[in-house]
């Protein structure tokens, strides 16, 4: 070809704009890939892409849903954005958010607490014991990484497995509900509130099925923000992500860190399972995330770990979710939330390396050719 493709790896900083333009363009370059898709397959790009946003934004009623869906996912995109700020790879968000459901459940199904107590107590002891199971289930490979190197990415994979499988023994065995695949759901004092319990004296709040949960996700987003950007912790968990050696030499304890990274990430991951068994299960049941945790990871990378940017790239995870109920073929959602995950991938190529196109020398003999 008379013209080849040259990649040079930067040497200079990444524009500040450039991070958010590449996870916009992914979105949108992966959208129009889809469209591509369904026109090959006989669909209607445009009608089906309408539908998608009437089934997710087209009413208040709809984006409740959406944003109820959205609200584990903030969750779970945060913890691994902590994980990932420090270059730790935590993929067991998955498990993390099985054992923070199952921590919670203990307070209802065991009870740790009279259920007749306060709502804010129940829900309270609830939240507590989540962010104590997602973080014991951080610790194990946390500790293992930082006392035998041992590969985080392994450890997390597997750990998930064993906590799904956990979860199983004692939905199906102790505290199956004759016999379904499924606990006896909660009293009503370990349920989140609702915007339509006050349909009473708000009639316009009727149907709307957005809960407390949602807040309780933005409130960790502030959190998790101002740890990573304004405290001395985050700077520490930065720096030992951008450069191990100079954080060793600068005296930070790289093993403590490596931990309590792994501990908070987990946190924040039960904490989301937490907020779905109290605020929309309302009970301990199979299959209770439709892979919530995974889907964090796409969800943290294509927000460039920015804790402001996971909230609204999760909005956008809820809505195809959403839209997953409603758009046939029923597999739409799954195959545009893997076609923008190739593209994020994909897009990290601009950020690394400066893309130029440049006139080919001709060899001597081409040219005698010639």
């Amino acid at each position: 070809m008379p013209i080849r493709l040259v990649l040079e790896k930067r040497v200079e900083d990444v524009p500040k704009w450039m991070p958010a333009a590449t996870s916009i363009g992914s979105v949108i370059v992966a959208f129009i890939i889809s469209g591509i898709i369904l026109w090959i397959i006989g669909a209607q790009p445009i009608k089906v892409f309408r539908f998608f946003y009437e089934a997710t934004f087209g009413s208040w009623a709809v984006i409740s849903d959406t944003l109820v869906k959205a609200t584990p996912l903030i969750l779970v995109g945060l913890a691994c954005t902590v994980a990932f700020t420090m270059k730790l790879w935590n993929i067991g968000a998955e498990g993390q958010f099985y054992l923070g459901a199952f921590f919670a459940s203990l307070v209802v199904l065991v009870p740790l607490v009279p259920l007749d107590s306060p709502k804010i107590v129940v829900i309270g002891a609830m939240i507590f014991m989540g962010l104590v199971g997602g973080a014991i289930w951080g610790f194990i490979p946390g500790a293992l990484k930082a006392y035998f190197n041992i590969n985080e990415i392994i450890t997390t994979l597997m750990l998930n497995y064993i906590a799904i499988l956990w979860n199983n023994f004692w939905i199906f065995d102790q505290w199956s509900e004759g016999g379904f695949q499924m606990t006896p759901s909660f009293e009503k004092s370990a349920w989140l509130p609702r915007l339509t319990d006050y349909a009473r004296q708000f009639p316009a709040l009727s149907g709307f099925t957005l809960h407390l949960g949602f807040v309780i996700a933005l409130v960790a987003t502030v959190i998790v923000w101002w740890i990573l950007r304004r405290s001395k912790w985050g700077y520490e968990v930065k720096l030992t992500g951008d450069n191990k050696e100079a954080a060793r030499y600068a005296g930070i304890n790289i093993k403590r860190n490596i931990i309590l990274v792994m501990m908070f990430s987990g946190a924040l991951a039960g904490l989301a399972g937490t907020i779905e068994v109290s605020g929309v299960v309302h009970r301990l049941q199979e299959r209770i995330s439709p892979g919530y945790g995974f889907t964090g990871i796409i969800i943290a990378w294509l927000a460039k770990l920015n804790p402001f940017a996971v909230v609204l790239v999760s909005i956008l995870f809820g809505a195809l979710l959403v839209a997953g109920r409603e758009i046939q073929p029923s597999g739409l959602a799954a195959l545009i939330q893997g076609i923008v995950l190739f593209m994020v991938i994909s897009s990290e190529v601009l950020l690394r390396y400066n893309i130029r196109f440049e006139r080919r020398k001709r060899r001597p003999e081409e040219v005698q050719a010639a």
